[in-house]
């Protein structure tokens, strides 16, 4: 009875947070260039959270395989609260910064350590409760994103962020409340905490496929959330109904994937549904590179369903590959390879397509999932990874 009351907790937690998260997040750009008329301080906004977020998923993960995950998730959704406090009462930039910085912080906990726990609770069924816990995620942005769409000009003012601040604080206390000791919201203690060693641990010749996987993901992921709107959609005259039809469509698609892809991994496989996620989005990119109007979507669409399907299954197999009292270091690893593919991976594709090189570009990276999907089905042959 304890771990189903914690999976509810977090997942009610995380679908209201991502809904406010959603319902804000096209509102920084606009409160930033009023404030400052600066194109460059918009552009810093996105580093401010990258750099949290990315540099504390290793530490934030060994750290609770010490000391348990239950009261660093619950301070996560703080620190989200407080960064809506800060979005809402900025009046110079500076506090827009502070705001944006708190977030990437609040947020590691949020992403990592709830798979983490429910990882520990659920030895049968996990890749269902892990798909579960990030379609949650990813059903909240959407429906925020949609509320966006509906409501923000109607509202005005700071009200959107104050109901950030509000699922922020109300999600840390229903934390609290759902999770408590109970289940597993304390891993068995470590010998000591050592980065390196915990490193080491994780990161064997077993998981390199699967890490090498999850940057690629990463690298998809902000792809789809930046370049691609604007090269493919966009580009192509669909304005920006199309765009944000697009949005939708990508989180729905992945919400969707998490979902279907963890239960199927739980009876299939971890690496065989791994590999054909990999396959369905290295196989429609290209695809789409050459489409246009609801084919360009309906192909963009499917490729973020095989990420999101390679996701959860990766998650699982990764959390399997460890002691349980790792659980947290390995969910850590998983998002900081996830963090470096996000924020390289859009650059990389963006100087591509500033020579003309779009095309050409996306080739590559779909050629480079295909590859790492026959090194994974390579591996599964030797039986060296966790299937």
């Amino acid at each position: 009875m304890a771990r189903f009351q914690s999976a509810v907790s977090l997942n009610v937690s995380v679908f209201f947070l991502m809904v406010g998260v959603g319902l804000t997040v096209s509102l920084l750009p606009a409160r930033m260039a009023a404030l400052s008329g600066s194109f460059s301080d918009v552009g810093c906004l996105a580093s401010c959270f990258a750099l949290p977020f990315v540099l504390l998923q290793l530490p934030m993960g060994t750290l609770a395989d010490r000391y348990g995950c239950t009261w660093f998730l619950a301070a996560g959704y703080a620190v989200c609260g407080l960064a809506a406090l800060a979005y809402g009462l900025a009046e110079t930039p500076n506090f827009l910064y502070l705001g944006r910085f708190l977030q990437g912080v609040g947020e590691v906990p949020v992403w990592a350590l709830a798979p983490a726990l429910l990882s520990m609770d659920w030895s049968e069924g996990r890749g269902k409760i892990l798909g579960l816990y990030n379609a949650s995620m990813h059903l909240g942005l959407t429906a925020g994103g949609l509320l966006g769409l509906l409501f923000c000009e109607r509202w005005g003012g700071s009200g959107p962020f104050w109901l950030l601040a509000a699922t922020g604080f109300s999600g840390g206390l229903l934390v609290l409340w759902g999770v408590g000791d109970k289940a597993g919201a304390r891993a068995p203690r470590s010998g000591g905490w050592h980065l390196r060693s915990a490193w080491a641990l994780v990161v064997t010749r077993e998981t390199r496929a699967v890490f090498s996987g999850v940057v690629l993901y990463g690298c998809g992921y902000g792809v789809f959330l930046t370049v691609i709107p604007m090269s493919l959609v966009a580009g192509r005259g669909g304005g920006e109904n199309a765009v944000s039809l697009f949005f939708v469509l990508f989180y729905v698609a992945v919400g969707l994937a998490q979902l279907m892809g963890g239960a199927l991994s739980d009876k299939a496989g971890r690496v065989v549904t791994m590999s054909l996620g990999l396959i369905l989005a290295g196989g429609c990119l290209p695809l789409a590179a050459w489409a246009s109007g609801p084919a360009l979507l309906g192909f963009l669409a499917m490729a973020g369903f095989g990420l999101g399907v390679f996701c959860v299954s990766a998650m699982a197999a990764l959390s399997e590959s460890v002691p349980v009292s790792r659980r947290g270091t390995i969910s850590g690893a998983f998002y900081l390879a996830w963090g470096t593919g996000f924020f390289t991976g859009p650059m990389l594709l963006g100087t591509a397509s500033d020579h003309g090189g779009f095309g050409p570009g996306l080739l590559v990276f779909s050629a480079l999932i295909l590859c790492n999907a026959g090194v994974l089905a390579a591996c599964f042959g030797r039986g060296r990874v966790v299937a």
